[in-house]
């Protein structure tokens, strides 16, 4: 591609974003839909302004390598060690109740196994890109369903690895010789480091290359960005940082791996680092701006003339696909104690092909596992099921969901109207939990509002009284009682979920006194500054109790050590609400907070002389 047709390219690209996303936003789409939109028409086949879009797609996959990257950052190995039951319990079950149905239902219309089995498999992996940008979009990945779909998507990028080995294994068997690599021009696979080593050799190369992305993640890489980031020099990190996730995808293809998983483990390596914020905060805008790029290209490959031409097989396909998906997710799902609502998420959102099925049915229509005539309309199929997720994820939120939450909470709105209780938590979590226990044994009555449907059936076993819905929405904190509440306490771990919920009590509520908790110290400036009074930084009580314990032990009386705790508390408190008005300015910033710093020493000096 010479260098104008790359800078008009990528100008068509970018223009076709700015104008559809925006759109689709507002009008409730989402941003995954706005992009598919946008591809799709100015792709090849509607208004034709881009040529081919295999090499951009190739590019832009490396966005979904990014997003894996960052996920990883976000899982400790512990915390990945505790989801070894979901991915191999829910992912095994689903790849293969999947397979088993779509192989033999191609069977029955008279293909043979090895093809069958082979659109089985590839027919079975979901998009990992979509699936896991709307669930964070939507705030859905911490739920129950959110958890087991991301679950299944990591066993899935897993399970690409013996798809690949598999596929020179069906067109032996299949009695098909594979074509030449010279006759496949530039469309053949490129060679791999992998195939130079012999056939006994390459799995111990294979597990020595994990090997050194989980020790060098450990040691290596974590001196080199200590080295690097005394430079004191942002680009210099960043340009480490896709330094680290480029080496680890070429790594990963060189050995015939998938990219993503490999960078994904690399993220989980690096996640008790303490550079692990510096690098979620290096890539995202990488990372960002090429899922979007992959979402354009999705669009635009998605092949109108070919459904034109057979628009009732291609759409009974990617319909039947995708209630055959729905139907093994939702049917699995029965059996792990999850409310509807979760389980219908679950099955909305992997009920899709995935991009790995580009990459697999073209290595199997080059190895002669499939015909052209059979891939075609089957690649067609994995786009257009692609483009219809988002609207799957509309017909859950703005149809299923609603229903099934207000249907559970209703009958119990009405009792708490009756009640009229003074105190509104929302989010009953490692937060408010513990304040709603105390309420309640104080004999103060509380409404509590929860997200997670699971975590409420739970609290209701428990004797608790919660409710499943939203705080967000006005309408549901006016069923809750909030016109006569007394207090709002804000438990919930969403930043911007929770200033959305300030706002709006603010608004429509102003006589209710907001308790809010701070997840971290640049929300509880946003919290100063939308004028919320009483906050409270999560942790800084349980430190203060670990500090008091500590100078007990060390001599200082329960009276002394009291009192000190509740002068550096005030202190605290005070300090919060000045550097806030200077946190977007550095300079001010550091030469308050070290004042702060000078002063609470001499405070604490000062009262110390006096005790």
């Amino acid at each position: 591609m010479h260098g104008g047709d790359l800078f008009l390219q990528a100008l068509l690209f970018l223009g076709a974003a700015v104008v559809t996303v925006p759109i689709a936003k507002r009008l409730g789409l989402g941003s995954v839909l706005g992009y598919l939109i946008a591809g799709a028409l100015i792709g090849p086949h509607v208004l034709q302004w881009t040529g081919d879009v295999e090499d951009v797609m190739g590019f832009a996959e490396f966005g979904v390598v990014m997003m894996l990257f960052v996920i990883g950052l976000e899982l400790e190995p512990r915390a990945l060690w505790r989801m070894r039951g979901p991915i191999l319990g829910t992912g095994g079950l689903q790849l293969l109740f999947t397979t088993l149905v779509i192989a033999g239902t191609a069977l029955l219309c008279g293909l043979g196994w090895q093809a069958s089995l082979a659109i089985g498999l590839f027919l079975s992996l979901s998009s990992t890109a979509i699936v896991l940008q709307t669930l964070d979009e939507k705030g859905w990945r911490q739920l129950e369903g959110g958890r087991r779909s991301f679950s299944v998507l990591l066993f899935q990028d897993i399970a690409v690895i013996p798809m690949l080995a598999l596929i020179p294994l069906l067109a032996v068997g299949s009695g098909k010789a594979a074509p030449h690599a010279a006759d496949q021009g530039h469309h053949g696979p490129p060679s791999l480091w992998i195939d130079l080593a012999p056939s006994w050799a390459q799995a111990p190369v294979t597990l020595l290359a994990l090997a050194t992305i989980f020790f060098g993640g450990r040691l290596l890489a974590r001196f080199a960005l200590c080295w690097i980031a005394k430079a004191e020099l942002r680009e210099a990190f960043t340009a480490a940082t896709l330094f680290l996730v480029v080496a680890i995808a070429l790594l990963m293809v060189q050995l015939g791996l998938s990219p993503a998983l490999g960078t994904f483990l690399a993220g989980v390596v690096l996640a008790d680092s303490e550079y692990r914020h510096e690098l979620e905060s290096d890539i995202e805008p990488f990372k960002g701006l090429l899922l979007g790029l992959f979402f354009l290209t999705v669009g635009a490959s998605i092949n109108f003339p070919l459904i034109a031409e057979k628009p009732v097989l291609i759409l009974g396909l990617t319909l039947g696909l995708m209630v055959v998906k729905f139907g093994v997710l939702f049917l699995i799902s029965g059996g792990l104690r999850m409310g509807n609502d979760q389980r219908l998420l679950l099955a909305f959102s992997l009920a899709q092909a995935g991009e790995f099925g580009f990459v697999l049915f073209s290595l199997a229509q080059q190895n002669g596992v499939l015909e052209a005539a059979l891939a075609d309309p089957l690649v067609a199929v994995i786009a257009l099921s692609m483009a219809l997720t988002p609207l799957a994820f509309l017909l859950y939120e703005k149809v299923l969901q609603p229903h099934l939450g207000t249907k559970v909470a209703e009958g119990r709105e009405a009792d708490e109207m009756e009640e009229e209780e003074p105190v509104i938590i929302a989010g009953f979590g490692r937060f408010g939990h513990p304040v709603g226990r105390l309420l309640r044994a104080q004999g103060i009555g509380t409404t509590v509002l929860e997200f997670d449907s699971d975590h409420v059936e739970l609290l209701r076993d428990l004797g608790l009284k919660v409710f499943y819905g939203d705080a967000g929405r006005v309408d549901l904190l006016a069923a809750a009682g909030a016109e006569k509440a007394r207090a709002l306490i804000i438990a919930i771990n969403k930043e911007d979920k929770c200033m959305e919920l300030v706002e709006n009590a603010r608004k429509h509520f102003p006589q209710l006194k907001i308790f809010a908790r701070a997840c971290s110290r640049d929300h509880a400036y946003r919290l100063v500054q939308e004028g919320v009074e009483q906050i409270y930084v999560e942790q800084l009580g349980s430190s203060l109790d670990c500090a008091q314990g500590v100078m007990e032990m060390l001599g200082y009386s329960e009276e002394r050590a009291k009192k000190v705790v509740a002068r550096f508390r005030r202190h605290e408190e005070e300090a919060l609400r000045s550097l806030s008005e200077v946190r977007h300015n550095r300079a001010d910033y550091i030469d308050r907070a070290r004042k702060q710093i000078q002063d609470i020493t001499a405070i604490m000096r000062e009262d110390e002389s006096l005790l």
